[in-house]
């Protein structure tokens, strides 16, 4: 049973529930530098082994592995103490917010011979997982092309005095997760080209960045697929349109994979047609808190496939290197909001001296 040390009490809430509940992990400590948060989550799980200083988990000797799911811009250094202290790391997405860190950590992974897993939470849900489990099997014949989207009304994160930074984006904090359901079945992502505009709802809360956006991607074998997210303004009622979808169609079928529904049809290559829905278990299994918020599911399904991974020495995805390719490719999406025009994935990881060799591309 591996033992596990828990960095950033907010969306860490989650990962709190899946440890416990879990039998390939025992949580023995948990971190935030917030001590009154440190004392509403030892009370709100009965767990009383807390500590402000991340230093204390990083010498202790009873921890194999961080967690980690502090703010962005402090990933790469939180990273970089747990692999020197001979941690293995779960790290929140996105996974670092500047690739110029990047060399330096695929190196000290290297030298430090501890896995990487990056908490890209929507492939574990049920409906995706299922997806992919069909789309290896080849149901819907080869793929031909995909589309994801992200759309919510979060108009009360603007009520959050963060959301209105010029550092944040959507692009990072919602369009990640689309964008990784293209980089798992379409990885080699040559060019993206994408529009983006601030609504009038973001515009007068004060909002800095684009709350709108649609991008169309090309690999390198000429497949395209888009993407598209809208996070101010009201949504579909969800019997109609998932908040989070992602549509494979391929040469002989078809799928779609939704999100927070858990709500999966598939097409298949033998001309059926199937809806497929989970009941109150599995639901019960995903949503822990209040309605459908911190899905701590996801996140028990991929710390126990981690755990695997350590256990049995594979790889889990995403790791290190697939982990810098996806902000890599959300790095050139960034780019082309900015100019106006395609941006290729390969001008990129040459502005950070990172070969593609490197990162398995």
């Amino acid at each position: 049973m591996l033992r596990l040390g828990i960095l950033g009490l907010g969306e860490g809430r989650s990962t709190i529930s899946a440890s416990l509940a879990s039998k390939k992990f025992k949580l023995i400590q948990i971190c935030d530098a917030n001590k009154k948060l440190c004392e509403e989550r030892a009370l709100e799980f009965d767990f009383q082994n807390w500590t402000t200083n991340y230093e204390d988990m990083l010498t202790s000797d009873k921890i194999d592995m961080i967690a980690i799911y502090t703010p962005d811009h402090l990933h790469f250094e939180h990273i970089k103490l747990a692999l020197e202290h001979g941690k293995h790391v779960v790290c929140t997405k996105p996974f670092i917010d500047d690739l110029a860190h990047a060399n330096e950590l695929l190196e000290l992974a290297k030298k430090s011979r501890k896995k990487i897993f990056v908490g890209q939470s929507s492939r574990f849900f049920e409906p995706a997982m299922r997806q992919k489990i069909d789309f290896d099997a080849g149901l819907i014949g080869e793929l031909i092309t995909i589309e994801s989207h992200y759309h919510a009304d979060h108009r009360w994160f603007l009520e959050k005095g963060w959301s209105l930074k010029q550092s944040f984006k959507w692009l990072y904090g919602g369009l990640s997760h689309p964008a990784d359901f293209i980089r798992w079945y379409l990885p080699d992502i040559e060019e993206v080209m994408g529009y983006g505009m601030l609504s009038s709802n973001g515009l007068n809360a004060g909002l800095k960045n684009q709350d709108t956006m649609h991008f169309i991607f090309k690999a390198k074998d000429g497949r395209i697929a888009r993407v598209s997210g809208a996070y101010t303004g009201p949504t579909q009622p969800a019997s109609r349109d998932s908040g989070m979808s992602c549509i494979l169609r391929g040469t002989e079928g078809a799928s779609q994979a939704d999100y927070h529904e858990l709500r999966y049809s598939v097409t298949t290559k033998t001309g059926e047609e199937k809806i497929i829905t989970w009941g109150d278990a599995t639901l019960k299994h995903y949503f822990r808190f209040e309605g459908q918020s911190h899905h701590a599911g996801e996140y028990q399904n991929y710390l126990e496939y981690f755990a695997d991974s350590i256990n049995n020495n594979f790889t889990a995805y995403p790791d290190l290197k697939e982990g810098i390719g996806t902000v890599a490719l959300l790095q050139a999406m960034d780019k082309s909001l900015e100019t106006g025009l395609p941006v290729k994935i390969d001008d990129i990881l040459k502005a950070n001296n990172i070969t593609r060799e490197s990162i398995g591309l």
